[in-house]
């Protein structure tokens, strides 16, 4: 009989063939539930035995020591940092490298993303001290919570002052340039007074590739420990068939062609860009972007210690699995 697994992640087109049920496993009965905010600790949470989860905070539970929950190296958000980085259509700014001495706002100090996109600035020579950082709530539909997260020290990374949306005060110049995740409605109007710092960020996004040879990941699948210790064969399971779900959504993207009116070119050129293995999930595969994240991590000081990749995945390489069938 297949083992029931609750499964929490957030409505990413590419997992349409799972919640609908055309790629499934033998072995489990996997219930999906779309979540807009991420379960904020699953091995607390009695609603959900796997989910999609914080790569930032999976690895703060990992130092404290707390093995409630397994990381698997299948990263189901993964994405390049450059195009994060917004300011006004008039700026001046049009660089990483520029951010230099400016007023920064990020959503949230130790996100995931934000910990990547400050990576990307530090490697054009802008590191934490260099910048004035302000943390705050993106627009004024997002809530006002701590996005400060401990991490606030007056004079360099501080609240975004009495709490104003950061595209507010973005627009009235009151910050240089915003670290977003996804870009604010209105962003791609043609008059919506804002653009990214740079412009061709796929030329840059490109770049980086060469240079680092990954896409950086945010999230991950995490399952509970508890879980994993009664059947341990899930840890493979659930990882290859949300594989087998991107990998059918992919297939009929190029089919179908109807996101866009121009996907099959997009699809084309990210061909020719990137290697057909460029979000292949596994330790062996993603081994350098995780120690590279994780040395960051240390280096901006939200982890004391450096952390090894084992430590991070203790599985292992284990990613191989059968049982999988698309419908």
């Amino acid at each position: 009989m297949p083992v029931t697994l609750r499964l929490a992640v957030r409505d990413w087109d590419y997992l349409t063939p799972l919640a609908l049920g055309d790629v499934r496993s033998s072995r489990l009965d996997l219930r999906v539930e779309r979540v807009g905010t991420l379960v904020s600790h699953l091995g607390r949470t009695p609603d959900f035995d796997a989910a999609e989860i914080s790569f930032s905070r999976y690895a703060q539970l990992r130092f404290e020591g707390d093995e409630s929950v397994v990381g698997l190296p299948n990263f189901v958000m993964r994405g390049f940092r450059h195009r994060c980085v917004i300011t006004t259509a008039d700026s001046a700014l049009r660089s990483l490298a520029e951010l230099a001495g400016k007023r920064i706002g990020v959503t949230g100090w130790r996100d995931s993303g934000n910990t990547w996109t400050r990576a990307a600035l530090r490697r054009e020579g802008v590191g934490v001290e260099d910048a004035r950082w302000y943390a705050g709530r993106l627009t004024e539909a997002h809530p006002v919570v701590d996005r400060l997260d401990g991490f606030g020290r007056p004079g360099r990374i501080e609240a975004a002052p009495g709490e104003r949306p950061m595209m507010e005060l973005l627009a009235e110049g009151g910050l240089d340039a915003v670290f977003t995740p996804f870009m604010p409605d209105g962003f791609f109007a043609r008059d919506s007074g804002f653009r990214q710092v740079v412009t061709d960020f796929r030329h840059a996004e490109t770049r980086y590739f060469a240079e680092v040879g990954y896409v950086p990941g945010m999230h991950l699948l995490g399952v509970k420990a508890e879980m994993l210790a009664e059947h341990p064969w899930i840890a493979d399971e659930l990882s290859e068939i949300v594989d087998e779900s991107q990998r059918v959504w992919l297939a009929k993207r190029r089919k179908y062609a109807d996101t866009t009116p121009w996907i099959l070119d997009e699809l084309a050129r990210v061909s020719r860009d990137l290697p057909a293995n460029w979000n292949r999930s596994g330790l062996s595969a993603n081994a350098p972007m995780i120690a590279d994240f994780a040395a960051e991590l240390h280096a901006q000081g939200i982890l004391p210690r450096l952390l090894s990749v084992a430590e991070l995945f203790p599985l292992g390489d284990r990613m191989a699995s059968p049982g999988t069938q698309a419908a």
